[in-house]
């Protein structure tokens, strides 16, 4: 029998074919599975308010994560995103309770200090040439301490009384607590997701961010300015935290002592599960958003379904292997 003659096995080419398409579209599909799931379990789970609930409670982390993932284009990493969501929820507080000033000069100020944190982590990376995430590592204990000090070790609350015995006299405006709201606190999210996505996707400098991350050393051959824009990532990564925080800050009322640590971990997770989002394989918004969406879909889902908060993060964990698995399983 000649080689024409020899009968063709469909199901390798089928099963690369499936293994494609889950690759690709497994983390929407997942979404929609666990969607369909709990809403089958629990009768409250697709009611419109608890939907806008998840979209509120997904909105900072989604802010923050973005940070994480355009550290990512540049091959880097960013672990001090919580510590500096942490420093802004403290300063933006301060700024109205202890200061007295309006929203606007508040938001700016502390936006400004937080690039104060990516030059930093700038300095330590590109400077000294310190590996990334040790770097990063290193600043999120000197900002968590920054914070913690400034604060005096507590929190930031109108009517507080000072360590002097003073007390303060500031309030937060009414203008500033709308930011934590619905629906303003899903626009920004939004916003900063489609900005973010068009930046790097459509514009040269996103491109050369990719392209940097993606071999530094050809990316340098071919003209572009790596340490401009390794220091661009670690500035908008910081700015993005500090945007994290004044969305915590309004959300909540007051600085509370490391209040953005707790979202780093699901920040990190969600920018990492984004990577697989249409085969992409690289750091992206709009992937980093149904990361988040995933996760906050699960967290929701979990506790109308009475899991104990301890075994959350097992599944977490497992959701974020699976993705990184996912990812990585087409490289090889």
């Amino acid at each position: 029998m000649s080689s024409k003659e020899l009968p063709l096995n469909p199901q390798p080419a089928l099963r690369h074919k499936l293994f494609d398409f889950l690759y690709k579209w497994g983390m929407l599909l997942t979404v929609a599975i666990l969607i369909a799931a709990f809403g089958l379990t629990s009768d409250s789970f697709l009611d419109p308010n608890n939907i806008i609930n998840i979209l509120r409670s997904i909105a900072i982390v989604t802010v923050i994560a973005i940070g994480v993932s355009v550290s990512l284009t540049v091959g880097g990493f960013d672990l001090s995103v919580g510590s500096t969501a942490s420093l802004a929820n403290a300063l933006v507080i301060s700024l109205f309770v202890w200061y007295g000033f309006d929203t606007p000069a508040a938001i700016a100020i502390t936006l400004l200090l937080c690039l104060l944190v990516g030059l930093f982590n700038a300095f330590l990376i590109v400077i000294l040439r310190i590996p990334d995430m040790l770097a990063t590592l290193a600043t999120l204990f000197v900002i968590q301490g920054v914070a913690m000090t400034y604060s005096f070790g507590g929190s930031i609350t109108e009517n507080m009384v000072m360590p002097s015995g003073d007390m303060a006299e500031g309030a937060i405006p009414a203008s500033f607590g709308l930011l934590g709201q619905v629906p303003v606190i899903v626009i920004i999210m939004l916003v900063v997701t489609v900005v973010a996505q068009l930046g790097l996707s459509l514009t040269k400098q996103g491109r050369r961010m990719y392209a940097l991350g993606g071999n530094p050393e050809a990316a340098r051959l071919s003209g572009i300015r790596t340490t401009r824009y390794r220091v661009l990532a670690y500035l908008i990564a910081s700015l993005l935290a500090g945007l994290g925080g004044i969305l915590l800050a309004s959300r909540i009322g007051s600085s509370q002592v490391n209040a953005g640590s707790g979202y780093l971990m699901d920040a990190v997770a969600a920018a990492w599960i984004g990577l697989s989002l249409a085969g992409s394989g690289k750091p992206n918004a709009l992937g980093t958003l149904v990361g988040a969406v995933l996760l906050g879909v699960l967290q929701n889902g979990l506790v109308m379904l009475s899991v104990p908060y301890y075994a959350m993060d097992i599944i977490k964990g497992l959701v974020l292997a699976l993705a990184l698995a996912m990812t990585y399983i087409q490289r090889r």
